[in-house]
């Protein structure tokens, strides 16, 4: 935790964080060897809450701790080998991805704290800027019980240190899981009233603190702690994030254009960009879910495509979850990759060598399997793996074929998400497209699955099919509501975006989808309800807490 480590009286250290923030709505000056009684005042205060903002691109890059060991996303090797979050096997507090989760929310937490401290303890402010003060408070506190909701669902219980740090401690505990989730309810119930409806671009917004509390109660209400009313109220806040705005009027592919980022859609993201300086230039998003398509004679390592920037690939469960009508499938995938480079390739030798021309087709992967006749066509002219040959081994050659499947480095082959495409990047970072936190389709999954709770089913299947309307034109495709449908249509709608290891665990089907879906979990995975239903509290903050920071059950 970022408050065990050192003192947050000088502002240094914090002003080096704001200038990660976004041009489009910050412009910050840089101070040096002052503190925060000398350099805060009312003027200059909402660069405290700036600097809150910052912290959110750290932590909406950890994908691996969000996505591995589920029934959708599996880890990038092959099925014989062994992944700790992935398969639930050696687990253990030292997790590089689970101390790095930890510590970023944390960091987001303590600049929180010294905002509000700030705010509500230390500024002077004029009767005429109470309101900046009190929008300022408003956004720390959300932002505050974000951090502390993305935390509570991996970790149970935590350390609600609500004051900023200005001594050094180690009498850190951990309160209840109930406790925690009262607190992230507080927050946000205060933080509501304060927000602006339509703030500056990466500003939270009242509606997104609706959504993100919809979210809270709806998993609340799952727990043994949960009050009765909890699906109810889930729903009613839902209902109100989404308000007026149709998700019908923007095709998913509108949704997702690059030079359509701020759009009504969109109720929070983390923003980036172009023209600011090179902090604005580091998503890694446009990297995820990506194999080694550099090995690909053609491709190379300067392609449009950029490289893998995380150790997710997507299950054969979710890519068969693709309807034949959903447009969903040709913005999420890329099933085609083209030469970057002239190259030539061969099979070996004294075989036919093919020569590829930048542009040409490298690599193809067909929705629905091609017949043998139209596959040894291909196979002269580039690379073709089937549905059932996605993810990892190796396929039979096809006899007489330019492309032999034995001449291909790569044993892991699968299609890549097109859906974070960006620009101007290099290699697996270097990206500039804001990445999409809370998004209205995903509201309307959030109502779907709390009338569901509540037993309004109607209500429920109305919010699911406006999903599948959008992206297949079907209105009624669904006539029976369960918490499975739901779960395969978050799985399409959602991909890359929402945090699947939560959203399973908060329905209870973490075990049973991820040992059903999961092909390494399938193979030789080793899940423990008593145990993996939370993470373990990362081994150093244990040392720094002198015993009283307890782990969890099993670590």
């Amino acid at each position: 935790m970022k408050s065990f480590l050192k003192l947050k009286y000088v502002l240094l250290g914090m002003l080096a964080t704001l200038f990660l923030a976004c041009e489009d709505y910050l412009e910050e000056e840089f101070f040096s060897d002052v503190t925060a009684e000398k350099f805060i005042d009312e003027n200059n205060a909402d660069q405290l809450i700036a600097g809150i903002y910052a912290n959110l691109r750290d932590i909406y890059k950890r994908y691996d701790i969000n996505m591995y060991g589920t029934d959708v996303y599996s880890a990038k090797s092959m099925v014989q080998e062994f992944n700790s979050l992935n398969d639930y096997f050696g687990l253990s507090s030292d997790n590089g991805n689970i101390e790095d989760y930890w510590r970023d929310n944390y960091d987001l937490i303590a600049d929180a704290n010294i905002a509000i401290n700030r705010y509500e303890n230390q500024i002077s402010w004029n009767d005429s800027n109470l309101g900046a003060r009190d929008y300022g408070v408003a956004q720390a506190r959300a932002l505050r019980a974000l951090a502390f909701y993305n935390l509570v669902q991996h970790f149970g219980g935590l350390v609600l240190d609500l004051e900023e740090t200005t001594t050094i401690r180690s009498d850190y505990a951990r309160s209840s899981e109930a406790d925690t989730y009262a607190q992230i309810i507080e927050d946000l119930e205060a933080a509501i009233p304060g927000l602006l409806d339509a703030p500056d671009t990466g500003r939270f917004s009242r509606r997104a603190a609706q959504h993100l509390l919809a979210d809270v109660y709806l998993t609340r209400a799952y727990t043994s702690f949960g009050n009765a009313s909890d699906f109810d109220t889930a729903a009613s806040l839902a209902e109100q994030a989404i308000g007026s705005y149709d998700i019908r009027s923007q095709t998913y592919a509108e949704v997702f254009d690059l030079g359509n980022q701020v759009n009504s859609e969109v109720l929070f993201a983390v923003q980036y960009g172009t023209q600011g300086s090179d902090a604005d230039r580091t998503n890694t998003k446009h990297g995820f879910a990506m194999n080694s398509i550099e090995n690909y004679a053609g491709v190379g390592r300067n392609s449009q495509y950029g490289a893998s920037s995380s150790g997710v690939m997507p299950t054969p469960y979710f890519y068969g979850l693709f309807a034949d009508n959903d447009t969903r499938d040709e913005v999420t995938l890329h099933r085609v990759l083209f030469a970057a480079e002239d190259a030539s390739f061969t099979s070996g030798d004294g075989q036919p060598v093919d020569d590829i021309i930048t542009g040409d087709t490298v690599i193809y992967y067909p929705k629905n399997a091609v017949d043998a006749a139209e596959l040894a066509d291909k196979l002269d002219r580039y690379w073709v793996y089937q549905p059932d040959q996605y993810l990892f081994g190796l396929p039979d050659d096809v006899p007489g074929a330019v492309y032999q499947y034995s001449s291909n480095i790569n044993r892991i082959n699968f299609p890549i998400f097109k859906k974070f495409d960006d620009v101007g990047i290099d290699g697996g970072s270097g990206g500039s497209r804001d990445t999409f936190v809370f998004r209205i389709a995903e509201t309307h999954l959030i109502a779907a699955e709390a009338y569901l709770g509540s037993g309004n089913a109607a209500s429920g299947l109305q919010h699911l099919n406006v999903v599948r309307e959008r992206a297949t034109g079907d209105a009624n495709f669904y006539t029976t509501l369960d918490i499975d449908t739901i779960l395969d249509e978050r799985a399409i709608e959602l991909s890359g975006e929402e945090n699947r290891w939560a959203v399973l665990k908060r329905t209870g089907k973490l075990e049973e989808r991820t040992n059903l879906y999961n092909p390494q979990n399938v193979d030789h995975g080793a899940f423990d309800s008593n145990i993996h239903l939370l993470r373990p509290i990362p081994d150093n903050e244990l040392l720094l807490s002198d015993g009283t920071l307890e782990q969890n059950p099993g670590y």
